[in-house]
C-alpha cells in the first residue's frame, strides 16, 4: 500500500511540474483563457482569438520576470 501511496504521489508531482513547470502565472493565465474560451462558445461570440491573445500577453511578461530573475 505505501508504494501505491508514493506512485500517485510521484504522478502528481510529475504533472504539477509539466503543467506548473517555472512560473505558476503562465499556468494560471492559461487556464483562466482556457474557462474564458469556454465561456465564450457558449455565446454568439467568436472565441478562437482568445488563447492567442492570452498567449501574446503572458509571454512577454514571463520573460520580463525571467530575465529579471
Amino acid at each position: 500500500m505505501n508504494t501505491v501511496v508514493k506512485r500517485l504521489k510521484d504522478f502528481g508531482a510529475f504533472w504539477y511540474d509539466f503543467v506548473v513547470g517555472d512560473d505558476w502565472r503562465v499556468a494560471v493565465v492559461v487556464l483562466l483563457a482556457l474557462l474564458a474560451t469556454f465561456g465564450l462558445s457558449k455565446t454568439s461570440v467568436a472565441a478562437w482569438w482568445l488563447m492567442p491573445a492570452a498567449v501574446a500577453v503572458i509571454l512577454p511578461v514571463s520573460l520580463w520576470s525571467a530575465r529579471k530573475r
